[in-house]
């Protein structure tokens, strides 16, 4: 498949199609973490996203397997056996079932073209520091095409190098879709609506039920640093308006028929905890917290 990790279509054993990320991919380890936390909280709220699931790789397959190796550009190396990340394969392997651009004409008919108000909610409260990928699909003859959102590799990073960390570094550009005309359509805070509201009062519960199916080695075995990300993620909660504000206020322009987005209409809206059983317990704080400032 196409992309930075050189993830693999492979036929599991429940007979499905999926697309799978090996540990020592050339991004880093730690987007296969970022995939299945990303995509499982995309989820929760009801969007469009493919299933996450844990793939078995065996040594037997990889070695048996001649096309089962990581490119390095002068060298290649066989992947590494173990679990790995997989997403569900969006669409069929029929030609124009699944593609990756549509015509401004043929997006205005998008059967949940709502959804991308939903997934710039998602992006900014999970950090995504890369662009906003999407895929089309249609089943047999159908002629409208559903969104279909995918790659959530570098969601919660500080930044897109090598070796990221689990960090927030918020910029208005960042986490994006790169066309505006998926935007146009927002006129305001209810265009959000039910996935921004859904993200604001998600509980600590819904969130840790996630994060504790992600294998602890995919993020170095440290539990220091799940803690730290959950709990920022019950903080930035109260964060998603504002950040959505500071990409309409960019030199984007993305929201042409939002008349009026003022950031005072907000104040009072969302207690950012919820009831107190939904604060985060601290158990201990990664020893790079001062890094964050990247």
């Amino acid at each position: 498949m196409r992309g930075g990790a050189q993830a693999q279509l492979m036929q599991c054993g429940d007979d499905n199609l999926y697309v799978v990320k090996f540990q020592n991919n050339p991004q880093h380890l730690r987007v296969l973490a970022n995939e299945f936390l990303g995509c499982g909280l995309a989820r929760e709220v009801g969007l469009t996203v493919p299933k996450a699931a844990l793939i078995e790789v065996s040594r037997c397959l990889i070695e048996c397997t001649p096309e089962l190796y990581v490119d390095l550009g002068k060298s290649r190396i066989k992947f590494d056996a173990g679990l790995c990340f997989g997403s569900a394969f969006a669409g069929g392997l029929m030609p124009g079932h699944a593609v990756d651009f549509l015509p401004e004409e043929q997006m205005l008919h998008l059967r949940n073209r709502q959804e991308f108000a939903g997934i710039l909610a998602i992006d900014k409260w999970l950090g995504n520091v890369d662009g906003r990928q999407v895929v089309f699909t249609r089943e047999g003859r159908e002629k409208r095409y559903m969104a279909r959102f995918i790659d959530f590799g570098y969601c919660f990073m500080s930044s897109s190098g090598v070796n990221p960390i689990w960090a927030f570094s918020d910029a208005p550009l960042r986490g994006v879709h790169p066309r505006n005309d998926v935007y146009k359509w927002i006129t305001g805070w209810d265009s959000f609506e039910p996935w921004l509201s859904r993200i604001e009062s998600l509980s600590a519960d819904a969130i840790w039920a996630i994060a504790s199916a992600v294998p602890v080695e995919w993020y170095g075995w440290n539990a220091c640093e799940m803690e730290w990300l959950v709990g920022k993620l019950l903080e930035r909660r109260k964060l998603v308006r504002d950040l959505i504000e500071d990409f309409g206020h960019s030199t984007r322009s993305p929201f042409p028929n939002w008349v009026a987005m003022s950031r005072t209409s907000i104040t009072g809206h969302f207690n950012p905890f919820g009831p107190a059983s939904c604060l985060p317990t601290w158990l201990c704080v990664p020893k790079w917290t001062g890094a964050f400032g990247n």
